[in-house]
């Protein structure tokens, strides 16, 4: 329920800092690395890091689309491109896991 409440805020927000290019993108990797961060296993970090890219992605794109067309005959496309984020967001959040297993891992070493 969080990685989805994430990617809605994230998603919906993100047209408003759009003028930082490709940078905008950073606060997105931000979120999925934390997110996983407070998952309790990899699998809970690989759904929670998909349910968080597809819609953060999906959206993003459904809340700035302007176009002529309607928006309803472009939502096929938009989860198409959900599928996507729904990959970088698995990334995030696994890469976010395993970065603080290994922090708690150097912890207990020392």
């Amino acid at each position: 329920m969080i990685a989805i409440v994430l990617g809605l805020v994230v998603g919906i927000t993100g047209q408003y800092y759009l003028f930082l290019g490709f940078f905008s993108v950073i606060p997105w990797g931000l979120a999925g690395l934390a997110l996983g961060c407070f998952c309790k296993g990899k699998a809970n970090a690989a759904l929670a890091g998909s349910l968080y890219g597809f819609v953060l992605s999906f959206s993003f794109m459904t809340a700035g689309y302007t176009g002529n067309a309607s928006l309803l005959s472009r939502l096929p496309f938009f989860a198409l491109l959900g599928l996507f984020g729904a990959v970088c967001g698995l990334l995030a959040a696994l890469v976010g896991f395993l970065i603080k297993n290994s922090l708690v891992k150097q912890r207990s070493k020392d």
